[in-house]
Formats: C-alpha cells, structure tokens, sequence
C-alpha cells in the first residue's frame, strides 16, 4: 500500500526511515562492497525504505503527527540501521581475521592481493576467508536476514522513538554506541576460534621440526621448514574452512545473538 504523503507526520516517517535503511546500507556486507554502483544503492535505499514503510507506519501510528527529523532523530536512526549492518559486519570481518591469523601462522603473510570487495590490499588467505564468509552467507539468506531484522527493528524500535519523538521514551544511544565497541571483541574472539586449527597446527610443526634439528644437526632446516609449515597450515586451513561453513549456515541464530546486547542497550528508557 502506497502510502498518504498528505497525513500529517508521514513524510518525516519516510524520511527517518530512510535514514536507518541507509545505515544498514552503509556497512552491511554486499550491500557496502565498493563494485555495488552508487546508484544501485540509490536505488536499494529507495525500494527497502517503499517496502518498510507499511510496518514502519503501523508501528509508529500513535505519535505519527509529532515525527520531527532533527539532529538526535538523524543521528539515533542511522545509528540503529548501522547496528544491523554492522552485526552482519562482524561476522564476516571474523572469518577475515581469521584468514589473517592463518596468513601469520603458516608463513604467507607476505602473499597480498586487492580485495574487491574494499578495494584494499589484503592478506592472500584471510581475502579468501573474507569471500568464502560473503558466498556462505549467500547461499543461506544471509541477506534476507539483515533485511528481516531491519524490519523486526521497525516493530521493535518504532521509526521516530530514537529521536524522542512520538509515543514512549527515548533509545539510549550512547549505550548503543558502547554495545557496538563491545563487538570488536566479539570480531577478534570469532577470528580466534576459527583460525584456531590452523594456528595449533602450525605450533606442532615448529615444535616437531625443532625436534627434529636437535635429532639431526646436520639437517639444513631452513629447506624444509617453509614447505612443511605451509603444507600442515593449509592441511589446517581445509578442515578450519569447513568448520566456518557449518558455522555460518546458522547464521540468523548467529547475527540475533551479536544484535541482542546491542538492541537491548538501545532499549527506550
């Protein structure tokens, strides 16, 4: 349903809810990757914030004459939509820590490629980790997700409540702000756990090859520890992969775990 731009409060509505549309645009992973053109953007902008604006109306019915867009409605909108996007971020950005710490562990660090996605040049095996998480979370909705939570958040935290208008009281963005710090934590946590096989298998090839100097001193182990190194971490890197997949193919119960402390901080007080 189209709808009324001549009831009152309606197109604050739209405009408030664009702005949290396009917080979740700015950071999600696929939506934010440098090849999407600025007008296909535009364009998701437009259409997610049409097909929201029914839910977002309804939820936000009772204090729809008072919407007012002012710089706390701005700043408390993008904030939300940016709380989704970055929550399916994170994700994403643990299995490229992840990668990165395999880089580090088994010797290819020094193999650097530009990333498509960011444009920036990155660790050979932790880009891979990065694309291998972005094509899992195709594969199983990951995208439908962000945008069914995005609408749970319509219902959740009506459009014009985080900036203290309508009915109810206000979201409590610096809580909000100090929750999305927390998920650095979080990425660097993830980024461990799953680059864990490959970093233990690294350490028990370094300590098998200095045993094996002290057994034979006259073994030059400079010829065999890189190729031996390399081959367990990627030994490790094929099972750390397949784990990342099982991992990730929950990934609605995964990104409704990352966004619940943050919604709960963003709670109306």
């Amino acid at each position: 349903m189209t709808p009324d731009l001549f009831t009152p409060g309606v197109p604050q509505a739209l405009v408030l809810l664009a702005l949290r549309v396009g917080g979740l645009l700015l950071v999600a992973p696929v939506f934010s990757a440098r090849p999407v053109p600025m007008k296909v953007r535009t364009g998701l902008l437009l259409l997610f914030t049409l097909l929201l604006a029914g839910p977002a109306l309804a939820a936000a019915r009772g204090g729809l004459p008072a919407l007012q867009v002012t710089p706390a409605a701005f700043v408390a909108e993008s904030l939300i939509g940016f709380a989704v996007g970055f929550g399916a971020a994170v994700l994403v950005g643990a299995a490229e820590t992840a990668g990165d710490l395999m880089s580090t562990s088994v010797g290819l660090a020094g193999a650097s490629l530009v990333d498509p996605l960011s444009g920036q040049s990155n660790a050979a095996l932790a880009q891979f980790a990065q694309l291998f998480a972005v094509t899992v979370l195709l594969s199983v909705g990951g995208h439908l997700v962000m945008l069914d939570a995005l609408a749970e958040s319509v219902r959740a935290v009506p459009v014009g409540l985080a900036g203290g208008g309508g009915a109810g009281g206000a979201v409590d963005v610096a809580a909000g702000l100090a929750a999305l710090l927390g998920l650095g934590g979080a990425l660097f946590a993830l980024g461990v756990k799953f680059a864990a096989p490959v970093v233990a298998a690294a350490i028990i090839g370094n300590v098998a090859l200095a045993v094996l100097t002290r057994v034979a001193p006259a073994l030059n182990v400079f010829t065999v520890a890189f190729p031996l190194q390399i081959s367990l971490g990627l030994l490790a890197a094929v099972a750390a992969f397949g784990g990342l997949a099982t991992w990730l193919a929950g990934w609605g119960g995964h990104l409704a775990g990352v966004l619940g402390p943050v919604f709960a901080a963003l709670a109306p007080r």
